[in-house]
């Protein structure tokens, strides 16, 4: 008898789980079907940012397959423009609502893969539903800010947030020619950075021309004829054509808890090794999912591709029979801001104080090449350690070009449970163009590790 697999989103997670199960059983064997309430599946939302300023010029470059791509090539049917609104387990049914006829219906499902994804922080302020203001999330969003950009040449843009989607939201309206301000809640930029390292991001920034703004709250938006005109900060106005909400994002789990699948800690739907929640033959995975920290050992919802990919891949192999398991994650990730780099992995020192470490820092500042190549420039690195042991716990790396990718290296390491003192004669690369004889990476676990020895002396 044929089996019914339901998937409810259709980026990321969800579309390679697809693809992972009807690799293991044919359309005879398993129908698949899959629900997406945006216009899109299977796309890069890692791309909107470089899509909106113009170095990826079409929009089907970021798009892997389409919805009849899937149709025609892999048997999977996917509806777009179709969200399920409502999940019972106890019936294997869920509602979906035709978004174009606003038309409900209902489809049973033996198996269901919930990747749903996560959802923009969109505060409860004055006027925060104004044309002009927009979240981040989708492709649909990217192509919706871009539409405006081409259609009322805005002047001005506003950042609310300096994260990931913030600082590269501010470089492609900067490479447009728009005068753009940043507002930033905390002391500096990028929450997934130690302060002092978040400060030279900050430094850069200004450097770059951005106007930045930290340690200020937006209190509401002031509109004329419903599109946004200013940002309200402190009581005073930052005049805004166009806003652009990148306060992060939160797992998308209200459908999975409405219908009363256990959700963990972080928010995330609980799940698994092996991607399954808690509720027979109901799966979850993508940035909708809570994953395990391999260094934090705890529950946390960090929402990236790289996770989601693996996670869905990991659900559809163990759809389609066989058994695969997802050992938990990082957190590593890298982005730039003009011409600075800046990537992240483990736990930064709040974390760990938080996790119970006794840590130590070391912080290096090197060039990304010899320094009498043409081309080399300045790189910081920092790494946290633990007391005694040494052990990695965590790396954050600010640099121009050739620095961030380096933290795949303290990654690998990390992933390992390697101490510094097992990195400090690891067999990297050398050559004039691409490293210093001594990489930075080696620089700093050999100043991390005296740091330890210089510990375990005075606490003697």
């Amino acid at each position: 008898m044929t089996e019914r697999l339901i998937v409810v989103g259709g980026d990321a997670a969800g579309m390679t789980a697809a693809s992972q199960a009807r690799k293991r059983r044919g359309p005879d064997d398993l129908e698949i079907l899959a629900f997406e309430r945006g216009d899109y599946t299977s796309f890069s939302a890692c791309g909107i940012p470089f899509f909106v300023g113009g170095l990826v010029e079409e929009l089907d470059e970021l798009i892997v397959r389409t919805p009849d791509e899937f149709t025609q090539k892999q048997d999977i049917e996917v509806r777009i423009q179709h969200e399920v609104v409502g999940i019972d387990t106890d019936k294997r049914t869920v509602t979906v609502t035709d978004l174009a006829t606003e038309r409900d219906y209902e489809e049973s499902f033996d198996q269901l893969m919930i990747a749903t994804g996560a959802e923009p922080v969109r505060p409860a302020l004055e006027n925060v539903t104004a044309e002009g203001i927009f979240g981040v999330q989708v492709l649909g969003d990217g192509v919706a800010i871009r539409k405006m950009i081409e259609d009322e040449s805005p002047a001005r843009a506003v950042v609310v947030g300096a994260g990931y989607i913030g600082i590269e939201m501010a470089e492609a309206f900067q490479s447009l020619g728009l005068e753009v301000t940043v507002i930033e809640r905390s002391a500096e930029p990028m929450s997934t950075l130690d302060p002092d390292m978040g400060r030279l991001v900050g430094e850069a920034m200004r450097g770059f021309g951005i106007t930045l703004h930290t340690d200020e709250s937006v209190s509401g938006f002031v509109t004329e004829d419903g599109h946004v005109s200013a940002v309200v900060i402190e009581e005073h106005e930052i005049p805004a054509d166009i806003v652009i909400l990148g306060l992060g994002a939160e797992p998308n789990a209200q459908v999975a808890r409405d219908a009363g699948i256990p959700i963990g800690p972080s928010g995330g739907i609980k799940v698994d090794r092996r991607m399954r929640t808690e509720i027979e033959g109901v799966w979850a995975a993508g940035d909708c999912a809570e994953k395990f920290h391999l260094v934090s050992r705890r529950p946390v919802a960090i929402p990236l591709g790289t996770h989601a990919n693996k996670e869905g891949r990991t659900a559809g192999i163990n759809i389609g029979g066989g058994y695969e398991t997802f050992p938990g994650v990082l957190g590593t990730a890298a982005t730039k801001v003009c011409s600075l780099e800046v990537a992240h992995t483990g736990l930064m020192e709040a974390d760990a104080a938080e996790a119970g470490f006794e840590f130590l820092t070391a912080t290096t500042v090197s060039t990304t090449r010899a320094g009498y190549f043409p081309g080399a420039s300045e790189m910081t690195t920092k790494m946290i350690v633990e007391r005694v042991s040494g052990r990695l716990l965590g790396a954050q790396i600010i640099g121009e070009e050739g620095a961030a990718k380096r933290i795949d290296v303290i990654a690998t390491a990390l992933w390992n449970e390697m101490s510094v003192e097992d990195m400090l004669s690891m067999d990297l690369s050398y050559a004039p163009p691409f490293a210093p004889v001594w990489d930075p990476v080696l620089i700093t676990a050999r100043k991390a590790w005296q740091k330890v020895e210089e510990d375990q002396v005075e606490g003697r």
